[in-house]
């Protein structure tokens, strides 16, 4: 259990934390939030013991084990899988100590050491964690500096979830994973069976591999039953139910001090005027709940250009050496949303610069609009921001014609105010970068905008309102990105890019991460096929769907009334006493079984409810 109890910190004065608590029973998964600046990854520092408390206590059962990714794994010739074994430091030193050991008795304990913390197994664990996260077998084997500080970020997340810490700590897991690798973390953490705490602003992330929120707000601590969206619901409905409570008790105070103003001086009413003055003394004044500031992103409105804007007819690309990808027959409208589906490497990347003009085919036809405007957005190019010129000097450096007024109102456009305008890039946010790489990269109304992760570094509201502007926006959009929740609200369409082809993907994204997390690594997309008008289900077929529908529904409810009984167990102090060690691993292990219980019964309801839904019409 981790206890958080009436912490205060402050950072050059300003408090992130005044009496803050919170309690985290063991095996939970929780996802921290909070707005930028908010003080979560300072909270992580604080709970690691890289920084001194002011006040109140953080702690954790004796001997409990601690693990986060703070950098990536040094360059070096060390393989991935010798880099991922070392993180295991227990084993390391054990298996160090067989060589030399020389007491039988002391053998015998290393031995049986080594059998209790599954030593013989851990190279295979090792490699199916390094796999999850796109190595294949051939890269495990190569050396740590073959790869670049992203990939060897990854590299340093498997080593942690190798070493299986008792509090898992993680901030942004997914900023340098794709979306591949985002779906295969959700699985692995969902089962993970100790504490996990992650830093997230991928909804996907929060709603499927975490079960409770933790949420830090106005320099306090507030944790929340369930995934992000029942949350932000809550959170919605609580600030309704204040902002009303803050209005009623302002139109009484105003109501009690219009009495005294008027009677104060009546010697007639003096007694009931007073009375008031002592009512409005104890009428404390409620403060409304500060709403999320609105983020905004502005496109420029490109001209509509007859379609195709693109048309690809047995096109290849490469690099030189073979082709990446072939037989390329592809057509691209303006009204077009398109996400790239496929594992790092099948040539997402290479497809984005073909279309975006920074790779020539090298086979076939490509033909594009001769007024064809595009706009490319990658993470390099947030990399490559001149970091010592400010916002508004790398506008009037693209347009030095236009006046500083115009310029100021495009970059308010993308949620960069007059303080951000003139703070060198250098100093930004992560986030403020990306909104400036954007601006950027839309600044000529372009018909075709493809991106390569843009939600990287962007908060939740951020997120939200990129959702927005790209279906306000008219022209093509190519997406490339982690997020679920980005790719389910914009993309009307799926190219699957995998085998040296692009395909379309006639299934949903829910059916991709299935096939993602499936053993089969030869499932193929279903062919197209033109929807066959359903039959008209008869009452009986109606009456047995919804009675399935109710089973699924009780079955869920009574996973939660025993979710709520383990929580209370969990949470009784006395139960991680060290003469209960035992009784605590059992009633953490079943913890474990029930979040994988509630996960199929999730998703036999879902089953259910889309089947009676069908039957319905």
């Amino acid at each position: 259990m981790l206890r958080i109890e009436n912490i205060t910190y402050a950072v050059e004065g300003r408090p992130l934390f005044e009496g803050a608590s919170a309690t985290i029973p063991t095996g939970h998964k929780v996802g921290l939030v909070g707005r930028n600046g908010a003080g979560k990854t300072t909270l992580f520092r604080i709970i690691r013991g890289e920084l001194a408390l002011e006040g109140g206590d953080i702690s954790l059962p004796s001997r409990a084990r601690i693990g986060g990714v703070a950098q990536e794994v040094p360059s070096s010739d060390t393989s991935l899988i010798e880099t991922v074994l070392q993180a295991d430091t227990e084993r390391n030193a054990l298996l160090a100590e067989a060589e030399t050991a020389t007491d039988p008795a002391r053998i015998a304990e290393i031995q049986a050491r080594l059998a209790d913390i599954g030593a013989w197994s851990a190279e295979a664990r090792a490699s199916a964690i390094l796999r999850g996260l796109g190595f294949d077998a051939e890269a495990q084997l190569r050396p740590c500096s073959d790869f670049s500080g992203g990939w060897r970020m990854r590299v340093a997340l498997a080593g942690v979830l190798f070493s299986a810490p008792d509090l898992l700590l993680l901030d942004e897991p997914t900023n340098y994973l794709d979306l591949e690798g985002a779906l295969w973390l959700e699985s692995y953490l969902a089962k993970y069976p100790h504490t996990v705490i992650i830093i997230s602003h991928d909804r996907g992330l929060l709603n499927r591999a975490v079960g409770s929120i933790l949420h830090l707000d106005n320099r306090k601590l507030t944790l929340w039953t369930g995934p992000y969206d029942q949350f932000a619901r809550q959170m919605a409905e609580r600030r309704a139910v204040q902002a009303a409570e803050a209005k009623k008790v302002e139109a009484r105070r105003a109501h009690l001090q219009s009495f005294v103003d008027r009677f104060k001086a009546k010697a007639s009413k003096a007694v009931q005027a007073q009375s008031r003055v002592k009512m409005l003394e104890k009428l404390q004044p409620i403060t409304a709940p500060e709403e999320a500031k609105k983020v905004v992103f502005t496109f420029p409105e490109p001209e509509e250009l007859s379609p195709p804007i693109i048309n690809l007819d047995g096109a290849a690309v490469g690099y030189g050496g073979p082709p990446v990808l072939k037989r390329l027959s592809l057509r691209i409208d303006q009204d077009d949303r398109i996400a790239l589906l496929g594992r790092n490497g099948e040539g997402k990347s290479t497809l984005s610069k073909l279309l975006a003009g920074k790779l020539p085919a090298c086979d076939g036809k490509m033909s594009r609009s001769s007024k064809l405007r595009i706009g490319y957005f990658a993470q390099h190019q947030v990399d490559e921001l001149n970091l010592n010129e400010t916002p508004l000097q790398h506008l009037l450096a693209l347009r030095p014609d236009e006046g500083q007024v115009k310029l100021r109102a495009r970059l308010a456009g993308f949620g960069l105010l007059a303080e951000q305008a003139e703070t060198v890039v250098g100093r930004l946010s992560g986030g403020q970068k990306a909104r400036l790489s954007l601006l950027l990269a839309t600044l000529d109304a372009p018909h075709l905008l493809i991106l390569d992760e843009p939600t990287n570094h962007l908060d939740i509201e951020s997120r939200e309102a990129l959702v927005e502007a790209l279906n306000d926006y008219t022209g093509a959009v190519i997406l490339v990105s982690h997020d679920m929740h980005l790719l389910g609200l914009v993309a009307d369409r799926l190219w699957l890019v995998k085998g040296g082809a692009v395909t379309p993907f006639a299934d949903d994204l829910d059916a991709y991460r299935r096939m993602l997390l499936s053993s089969d690594d030869d499932t193929k997309p279903a062919p197209v096929k033109l929807a066959e008008k359903p039959k008209k289900a008869g009452r009986d077929e109606l009456l047995a769907l919804r009675a399935d529908l109710r089973k699924c529904e009780d079955r869920l409810a009574k996973l939660a009334e025993m979710r709520a009984k383990l929580s209370a167990i969990l949470a009784d102090p006395a139960l991680y006493e060290d003469a209960r060690i035992n009784e605590l691993e059992s009633w953490t292990r079943k913890f474990a079984e029930l979040e994988e219980a509630e996960h199929k019964a999730e998703a036999l309801w879902l089953e259910a409810q889309e089947k009676l839904d069908t039957a319905e019409g």
